[in-house]
């Protein structure tokens, strides 16, 4: 596969953060920290199995939970926003790129992206596969996640794409083995498939400000930054992030790092289809 198909691959899987329509915003809690927190002799960690203060049972699966209520989470049916992104890897470099992004949650994430007023590429991310429509070259290219997965030997599927579009947690419902403070957020580690995931919580707009998930087989890592929450109702949203992959290349085994930058201009949430428009010309080419 080549270069731009790599990048539309991991942009198309990888992409930002989502929300509803943009409002004037709150006085800002910062949820953030601004670096990573290191692990400190006053904080003190509790393993899930052990009793809380909050009344839980020592059920691992009741105390996530409780933890899982106290973050503020968003649902939804349809979204749709208007973004800028840049994007950059060691072969490729995007720079302030126009996506319109539509998603219907559990099922359906669709991106246009564009450069100077001409679309340059269509995706659509399925539940099982991810299609790109390259429409200057006049290619497509279809791959599953297990491929996109093994091209950055990092683990992903739908649920996780989306997870991170909305800016909710990944593994909600799942047991954490460490709930501790820092600073002005709280740390919810949880542990899935040999992947440790840290999420960041911040203590007064209990949103994900945060995430870093660990490959413990690769050493792979992925961080993401939620910045600019913004009010809309009783609801905070997110309308920029920063996302960072260091991975190993597969071909070389050298150390190589992505960044995603997006930043959301309009954002809505809406209650009828918005539509997902894709279809592949007779005349286009496939991909390998």
């Amino acid at each position: 596969m080549t270069n731009v198909y790599t990048a539309l691959l991991f942009m198309s899987v990888l992409l930002g953060v989502g929300g509803c329509r943009r409002q004037v915003p709150a006085t800002s809690p910062t949820a953030q920290p601004t670096t990573r927190p290191t692990p400190d002799s006053s904080v003190v960690s509790r393993p899930v199995s052990g009793s809380t203060s909050s009344g839980t049972s020592g059920n691992p699966a009741s105390f996530a939970r409780a933890i899982d209520a106290n973050v503020a989470q968003v649902d939804f049916m349809f979204l749709t926003m208007r973004s800028k992104l840049s994007f950059k890897n060691p072969q490729q470099a995007i720079d302030n790129a126009t996506v319109s992004i539509r998603v219907q949650k559990d099922s359906l994430i669709w991106l246009s992206i564009s450069k100077l007023g001409i679309e340059g590429a269509r995706v659509l991310i399925a539940r099982d596969s991810v299609h790109i429509l390259d429409k200057i070259n006049r290619q497509y290219a279809v791959a599953d996640y297990g491929t996109i997965s093994r091209q950055f030997r990092f683990p992903l599927n739908f649920a996780f794409v989306q997870a991170l579009l909305v800016g909710n947690l990944p593994l909600p419902g799942q047991p954490a083995q460490v709930v501790r403070q820092e600073a002005d957020t709280l740390l919810l580690r949880q542990t899935s498939n040999g992947s440790q995931i840290d999420n960041y919580i911040g203590e007064q707009n209990r949103k994900l400000a945060r995430l870093l998930v660990s490959v413990q087989q690769t050493g792979n890592t992925l961080r993401l930054d939620y910045q600019e929450f913004t009010a809309l109702n009783t609801f905070l949203f997110p309308y920029a992030s920063q996302l960072e992959l260091n991975y190993k290349t597969t071909d070389t085994g050298q150390p190589a790092q992505t960044a995603v930058m997006i930043r959301h201009s309009k954002v809505e949430q809406v209650s009828e289809n918005p539509g997902f428009p894709f279809s592949v010309p007779a005349s286009y080419q496939r991909r390998p």
